[in-house]
């Protein structure tokens, strides 16, 4: 699917859901030559908003260092919609159910978007991650794509050293690199340490 997005002029419009400058770092640097780019920032999971915050400005910072002519769509802080999408999943265990819904949270919101805003298609950075199942995260992605109308590009990002890549470009820009997924739940995780 990379080979035929062809670059510009003929680039397709691609909303790219981010959920840390890190993981985009990649995703980018594959994408942004291929496709018009914008980068989605909804990440309702991220505690506490201090957090957030933190991330975000990240993003916004590798964006306008590394990726001109990379756009990006911003998204107002609601915990709650985690919180009620994680429900009677706080205590899975990290790379569970409670991150599917997280996932299928993420997803359909950019899927959602990425209609609204008439994009060609829409991906994830989520895949870079070694911690994140990329299987489960296209399935979630060619759902919400399909109930959306809106085309989802598979990835496993993390391939390729595409993992390896990201921290090498965190280290070149000075990249925060937080040590939890984001949620309270996985906080205290030793997976994520």
């Amino acid at each position: 699917m990379l080979e035929r997005l062809g670059g510009a002029p003929s680039a397709p419009k691609l909303l790219l859901h981010s959920c840390c400058a890190p993981c985009s770092s990649h995703c980018l640097s594959v994408l942004a030559p291929l496709a018009d780019v914008t980068v989605f920032y909804f990440n309702p999971n991220i505690y506490p908003q201090k957090e957030y915050e933190k991330r975000k400005s990240e993003q916004i910072r590798l964006i306008n260092q590394a990726f001109p002519g990379v756009l990006f769509l911003d998204c107002d802080y609601d915990h709650s919609l985690f919180l009620a999408a994680a429900k009677g999943l706080e205590g899975e265990r990290e790379g569970g159910a409670r991150c599917a819904e997280c996932f299928k949270l993420r997803l359909t919101a950019t899927a959602k978007a990425a209609k609204a805003g008439g994009f060609d298609m829409f991906a994830t950075t989520l895949t870079v991650s070694p911690h994140k199942n990329a299987p489960l995260i296209n399935a979630i992605g060619s759902e919400a794509g399909a109930l959306e109308g809106v085309e989802f590009l598979p990835s496993d990002f993390k391939k390729k050293n595409g993992y390896l890549h990201s921290i090498a470009l965190s280290r070149e820009f000075s990249l925060y690199r937080q040590n939890y997924c984001g949620c309270e739940f996985s906080l205290g995780n030793d997976n994520n340490k």
